[in-house]
């Protein structure tokens, strides 16, 4: 009798990172100064809005501001986890940061039981939809349903599975060039005193059971970039930057991003008036008003 041969799990991809802003006004300003296209303005039904950047590999930044506080604390009191974990993410950290990363999926009910399997469930799913409006003004409509992962451990990140119930026919390659030349998200960069203390649930969130340790943290990888996690030690030793507060658990830091030219981003940002930094490499600007996390960027490897 042949055996059942199991395929092997296919690891998820990064789909988007949600950062929690003040206000969108501020965040366009900072985000177009740093050469980003900014989408219009895109209202959730639950009191949130966002102004994404969306890039050319499929990823994308979801700036997330508050846009009627009572129907964001109404939908927190009655489950919604994604109100909820932001409203607490804002008390505990003010309103400029980076909470949550988001993996992509087709079957957000099939994550929703294997994280309630494996003990990382987040809470129930939501399902809801918004409008899309592209930059020539033509508007659609998108549904998604999200599944939930967390770990009580670390109060301050998140994580969710998004499926695309329904896209909106409309063109997004006008909001996927952007004039400092990023084309996409290399690698999201987090930090916890000892990262091995959280590899299970980062390995569900992925669906990649291998990671690899490192002499500051650990790495894994995901189907178009990876997560880093490192020691407040390796975030100084990469990226010149500290890790805020000394309370234990994950917290999203920043993102190396793609360019496709250092040059021709240091040109740019001098042009802007902006301060940068090079380590490795890399261009880093830290984080701002607007901009609650630090940005890497990086030429063609």
């Amino acid at each position: 009798m042949s055996k059942t041969i199991k395929e092997p799990r296919a690891a998820r991809a990064i789909d988007h990172v949600v950062l929690p802003v003040e206000s969108l006004e501020t965040t366009r300003a900072r985000l177009s100064s740093l050469g980003f296209t900014v989408a219009p303005d895109g209202l959730h039904p639950f009191g949130t809005e966002n102004a994404c950047i969306y890039f050319a590999d499929g990823t994308f930044l979801e700036p997330l501001a508050v846009a009627q506080r009572e129907d964001c604390e109404a939908t927190a009191r009655k489950g919604n986890v994604f109100t909820a974990r932001d409203q607490a993410f804002r008390f505990r950290n003010g309103e400029n940061g980076f909470s949550a990363l988001a993996m992509a999926t087709e079957d957000a009910r099939r994550d929703h039981k294997a994280f309630r399997k494996t003990g990382f469930s987040g809470g129930k799913k939501l399902t809801f939809s918004r409008k899309f409006v592209d930059a020539k003004g033509k508007n659609g409509k998108a549904a998604f349903l999200l599944s939930f992962a967390a770990d009580l451990r670390s109060p301050d990140a998140f994580f969710f599975t998004c499926e695309k119930i329904s896209a909106p026919k409309v063109d997004r390659r006008a909001l996927e060039a952007h004039e400092n030349g990023v084309t996409g998200l290399v690698k999201v960069v987090m930090s916890e005193q000892n990262p091995t203390d959280f590899q299970y649930l980062l390995q569900e969130v992925a669906n990649n059971r291998n990671d690899e340790a490192h002499s500051f943290g650990l790495e894994i990888m995901t189907a178009n970039g990876s997560v880093d996690v490192m020691t407040p030690e390796g975030l100084d030793v990469h990226f010149g930057t500290g890790r805020a507060g000394m309370e234990r658990g994950l917290r999203f830091e920043g993102l190396i991003l793609s360019v496709g030219s250092i040059e021709v981003l240091e040109e740019y940002l001098g042009k802007q008036g902006i301060a940068y930094r090079e380590m490795h490499g890399r261009i880093i600007v830290d984080a701002a008003p607007g901009q609650g996390l630090f940005l890497a960027f990086q030429g063609p490897v």
